[in-house]
């Protein structure tokens, strides 16, 4: 085993073992497929979220708290800072007391987690279903103990609709009260200028964050929350009806879009509920009631909440209309339908045989890329899913990670990622002309809604990654392979990938002495190394979407400006000729710092980009890749982590790619919902391009597949890792028709693929 390999994998027994403690817990549900938690993870608890790509909730461990949640391209604009998601009202709250004692009242979310005050506790999250489940034997202080289940999802059949149902049965006889409450959140303090802030303030904002920390850090105390927190959202119109059982508001982004939330509560039948009033405070908005109980009866609750935004629904009024409807179809019939939805998007799978932990870890993986898409809309996937992370920016994560992700399993979820750069070429072109070249320059940090340049301060200037424009007309392009569909390729495509390629043309400089075109002043991938000469990733896509505006104009029925082929032929991509390897970028610039990557050779041969190369050239990179990791690596990001695995599979070892997928099970998911983290060791948690990288080391990586000009082609041998006796991809959809597409053993042990037309 490679050095490297074996000092990472010195925590890979725990995971295995905590991944094979789900299996004791199966049900009809195929295991791989539900993720648990239970009291032990009480205090690293890392939150999860239910979302259906229009909005969300956090997870949290009762599963009645008023949770934190986010809407789509829902924005906050503060003066000095950067557009970051506005958190809507917190919707998902169920709040329960057994009445009054000497000492005050005893509140389910305010009491203290423990195995005393939460026996026999248990939460799952089933991501074939797409449900949350929590139940335990809840004791207050008094001694009163009910048992307590909860069910909530964030409907996939009917986007605007999600629910919460608590069951609650006491074991005792007398009267409890009930909350049902929307959570409008007090705007976060303090608000940083990150719009004009540079890296030495951000990094002291963080230090004095965690110096002010007295507990032990833990996935709670979050290391980055002066930068990532949310924005805010101002409240209006808010009101309820005592009678119906209803509330609703309206509200507005600061200096934002609209977006109005109503509920509808439905009371067990029979019961007659007694004080019922309409709360209305400063930070809540709620129906609380009071019933009779009686010890051994269960008693069931359900919160009908409707959502919308802007360009998205209506207002508050038109929007309780959607939660009233909801809740005269009734829990189960909605439950019912949301089910269905997901095992449709299911039909589309990767299935393993012969690796439980790494079938469980794609699962969750393909369960948080369907949870953040949409279909039928120009919205991209912001880079940390519907979370403030990363302030809910597009990055190239969403053209070069995401996408390709989903391309072959979920086109109709894909197509938005290529549609949002179509919506926003006007602010690529304003930015071109700011920096003086010509076309369009998409910004590295997009705003979700209006595609304009959000990125912080401390990482802005012309020096940033501007391969983002040859990363978007590849997917563009790849778009149209994948799909075949020529009138969206005039219509959207085109006009993307043309003025990607003007962009290119202007931001070139031609060395005369050497008869080559360069790109000079440019951050590496590797980002430690800013400011550098002759990136060979950037230089490399550059030349990539050239090609692809001649290919494209062909397609079309233009001209292509002979330029794109001229500077595509003459590009200059550093190599070393001793070496018989790649360079990261000019030899001019040594390579000797520690970074997070260690080097970016493993970028030039992940799918996207798959830089033709010899297969001895491909092993002394991969090679190299690997030993800079060890030597200049640390606390590496998982966003080269998950090529490894793909690079390994280029070169025909299997056995090596196996075991970078396990080594992606290592650290990087977060107990108990494996959420992924940008790295094995911070909490920058919800980073979608892992997930999405995950699944393409599958997907392109194991199979050898390429979206390519002539098909879907088998680029190069498959492999699969010891162990495994088989893998699937279900219902790949390529230009109209449907497969399954799989890799066996033949009787030798090599692997062999096929594909069968459905």
């Amino acid at each position: 085993m490679n050095p490297l390999l074996r000092h990472l994998f010195r925590s890979i027994a725990l995971t295995l073992t905590l991944t094979a403690a789900v299996s004791i817990h199966a049900t009809d549900t195929d295991p791989s497929f539900v993720l648990r938690a239970t009291s032990k993870n009480f205090g690293n608890y890392f939150p999860s979220y239910l979302a259906n790509g229009y909005f969300s909730t956090m997870t949290s461990e009762r599963g009645t708290e008023g949770n934190l949640a986010y809407m789509v391209a829902f924005m906050d604009y503060a003066k000095d800072d950067i557009a970051r998601p506005a958190a809507i009202p917190g919707w998902s709250g169920i709040d329960y007391s057994t009445g009054k004692s000497t000492v005050g009242e005893f509140w389910l979310n305010r009491t203290l987690l423990s195995d005393k005050a939460f026996g026999d506790y248990h939460q799952a999250l089933n991501m074939h279903d797409g449900t949350l489940t929590t139940s335990y034997r809840y004791t207050d202080d008094s001694k009163k103990s009910t048992r307590i289940a909860i069910t909530t999802f964030v409907s996939q059949a009917d986007t605007h609709i999600a629910a919460t149902r608590i069951a609650i049965t006491p074991e005792f006889d007398g009267t409890v009260q009930l909350s049902f409450p929307l959570n409008i959140w007090a705007p976060h303090q303090p608000r940083f200028p990150i719009g004009k802030m540079t890296g030495d303030e951000m990094l002291a904002a963080v230090a004095a964050n965690n110096m002010s920390v007295t507990e032990p850090v833990n996935y709670r105390t979050a290391d980055r929350a002066p930068v990532w927190y949310h924005g805010d959202t101002h409240v209006s119109n808010n009101d309820g009806n005592a009678k119906e059982l209803t509330l609703w508001l309206d509200g507005k982004a600061e200096q934002g879009l609209r977006m109005a939330e109503a509920a509808a509560i439905e009371l067990p039948k029979n019961v007659q509920p007694g004080d019922v009033v309409v709360d209305k405070s400063t930070y809540q908005l709620a129906i609380n009631l009071k019933i009779p109980v009686q010890r051994g009866q269960t008693y069931t609750f359900t919160k009908y909440v409707a959502m919308s935004r802007e360009n998205w629904g209506g207002d508050a009024l038109a929007t309780a209309k959607l939660a009233t409807a909801a809740r005269s179809t009734g829990f189960d019939k909605l439950l019912a339908a949301h089910k269905d939805a997901w095992h449709e998007l299911w039909k589309s799978d990767i299935v393993i045989d012969g690796d439980p932990n790494v079938q469980q870890a794609v699962h969750s993986d393909l369960y948080y890329l369907l949870s953040n898409s949409t279909t039928g809309t120009a919205w991209p996937m912001g880079a940390c899913a519907l979370t403030p992370n990363y302030a809910g920016h597009a990055f190239w994560d969403s053209d070069s990670w995401v996408f390709p992700a989903l391309l072959l399993l979920h086109p109709e979820r894909a197509k938005p990622i290529v549609m949002f750069r179509d919506r926003t070429m006007q602010p690529a072109r304003d930015r071109a002309i700011q920096y003086g070249a010509k076309g369009t320059m998409f910004p590295w940090e997009a705003d979700p809604e209006t595609g304009v340049d959000h990125t912080p301060h401390f990482a802005y200037g012309v020096f940033r990654e501007i391969h983002v424009n040859a990363d978007i007309a590849i997917a563009q392009w790849q778009y149209y392979l994948a799909s075949g569909d020529d009138a969206w390729l005039k219509q959207s495509g085109w006009p993307v990938i043309r003025e990607i390629a003007q962009f290119w043309v202007s931001r070139v400089t031609y060395d005369k002495a050497h008869d080559r075109y360069e790109i000079l002043h440019v951050t590496s991938p590797d980002e430690a190394y800013d400011d550098v000469p002759n990136d060979s990733f950037t230089n490399a896509a550059a030349r990539k979407a050239l090609d692809i505006a001649t290919a494209a104009a062909i397609k079309v029925g233009e001209r292509p400006d002979p330029k794109w082929a001229d500077i595509s032929k003459k590009m200059y991509v550093p190599f070393d000729e001793k070496a018989q390897r790649h360079l990261d970028f000019d030899a001019s610039v040594p390579h000797d710092k520690i970074t997070w990557m260690g080097s970016s050779l493993a970028w030039l041969m992940y799918p996207n980009l798959d830089l033709p190369m010899t297969a001895e050239i491909r092993k002394n990179d991969f090679a190299f890749q690997l030993d800079e990791l060890k030597v200049h690596g640390n606390d590496p990001n998982e966003m080269m982590m998950v090529m490894l695995a793909t690079a390994a599979a280029e070169v025909g070892d299997g056995k090596t790619a196996g075991e970078w997928m396990q080594r992606n099970l290592v650290g990087f998911l977060k107990a108990p919902y494996n959420v992924r983290s940008e790295t094995a060791y911070n909490n920058a948690g919800y980073i979608l391009a892992t997930s999405a990288g995950f699944v393409q080391s599958i997907v392109y990586g194991l199979t050898g597949l390429r979206v390519q000009d002539d098909g879907l082609a088998q680029t190069y041998a498959p492999v699969l890792p010891p162990g495994w006796k088989s893998l699937t991809l279900k219902r790949v959809h390529f230009r109209g028709k449907q497969y399954d597409i799989s890799i066996d053993r033949d009787a030798t042990g090599k692997a062999t693929l096929s594909r069968k037309a459905l």
